[in-house]
């Protein structure tokens, strides 16, 4: 069968690439043309697109790059009438993934949603959307399956692919991550995850840096991102007295006492690997106010939003600051009972999101649908 995935950054990049993996031990004669990242790519995907070319965050940056996403949308609208695929897996990246779904149904294309968009949180308005033009839906957060239930979606709960990812990992060897990074073997690492888009890096990190002298009893590491240019970082860094490692981010954080991260996927994968961390964000000026009077959720932080609670600490926007951050960084660090509570919740975290399986799960529905 000829499948056509599309994914609009790293997250995606992985998780798709996962997916792909899973669909060719099921279907040996699959094809796979894809907008995505390496990851996909080396699963034997064909890009069309990078999504360093197609990826822009936030409502200010999206208008400002509007001819550049509609001659996108476009060029896909036309590869897909070309490739004339089987099925269309969505991967999260609702603005751009929302008009091709639309598209490829009009086309009688099968469509398949997988990583579900945060449209329980804002935007609820696209559940009709998706009842209308998405065949099935793949969701990966277990309250996701009754919210589309009840909106007559078809939707199957498949567990967090962050699960795979993570089951694969070794037991890690800090001597072994110290040297290759010329690290200290006497100070706790402290990680800094300022997220994988140039627009969060730019906004997040200057202010995570001015934490470090706080802490000189502690290495702080940076986790660049693979879609990054390392010179965006360098120029950041100046001479504070930080690493940046690259493509080592789970063993960074494998071995770190802590983290400061960027919101997004990567909070969860830091809980997932039992790291107590602050939550960053901050955005466009314009762009936050929309959002702030859009998103209908207590918790932009998936940790919490899962457990229904403030597990991890969220400071958003004008509570992004250095003050803040050192205060919330103190208190992980040196309170003991607050760091057996976070990691008791982790815990339990881990088990309402199922399983390892999701991406053999996902396959198997995907399969099934198309036949």
């Amino acid at each position: 069968m000829k499948y056509y995935i599309i994914a609009g950054e790293a997250s995606g990049d992985l998780h798709a690439s996962n997916l792909i993996a899973e669909l060719k031990k099921k279907d040996k004669n699959a094809e796979f043309r894809a907008w995505g990242g390496d990851l996909m790519r080396k699963q034997g995907a064909e890009l069309v697109k990078h999504y360093r070319h197609t990826n822009f965050m936030g409502f200010v940056e999206v208008v400002v790059n509007l001819r550049k996403v509609l001659g996108n949308i476009n060029e896909c609208k036309a590869d897909l009438l070309r490739y004339q695929p089987d099925v269309v897996v969505l991967v999260d990246y609702p603005g751009f993934n929302f008009r091709i779904a639309e598209f490829a149904h009009r086309k009688g294309m099968k469509v398949c949603y997988y990583i579900s968009p945060q449209v329980w949180a804002w935007k609820r308005h696209r559940v009709k959307k998706i009842r209308k033009y998405v065949d099935q839906m793949l969701v990966i957060l277990p309250f996701e399956e009754d919210f589309y239930k009840e909106h007559g979606v078809k939707a199957t709960f498949v567990g967090h692919p962050l699960l795979d990812e993570l089951a694969k990992l070794q037991n890690p060897s800090r001597l072994h991550f110290i040297h290759r990074n010329d690290l200290s073997e006497k100070k706790e690492i402290i990680a800094l995850l300022p997220g994988s888009r140039k627009q969060e890096v730019e906004r997040m990190l200057g202010t995570m840096l001015k934490v470090i002298p706080h802490f000189p009893q502690y290495q702080f590491v940076i986790a660049g991102a693979p879609s990054l240019d390392k010179n965006l970082y360098l120029k950041m860094i100046g001479n504070a007295d930080v690493r940046l490692v690259e493509n080592q981010t789970y063993e960074l954080l494998q071995n770190a006492s802590a983290a400061l991260v960027t919101s997004g996927t990567a909070t969860l994968e830091t809980a997932l690997l039992s790291v107590p961390e602050v939550v960053c964000y901050k955005a466009n000026r314009l762009s936050y106010i929309i959002a702030k009077n859009l998103i209908k959720v207590k918790y932009i932080c998936l940790v919490n939003l899962v457990m229904d609670k403030e597990v991890v600490k969220e400071l958003i926007q004008y509570d992004f600051t250095e003050d803040n951050l050192v205060k919330e960084l103190e208190s992980l660090l040196q309170d003991p009972k607050k760091q057996h509570r976070i990691l008791d919740d982790l815990d339990m975290l881990k088990h309402k999101l199922g399983n390892a399986g999701a991406s053999e799960k996902a396959a198997e529905v995907i399969i099934n649908m198309v036949k």
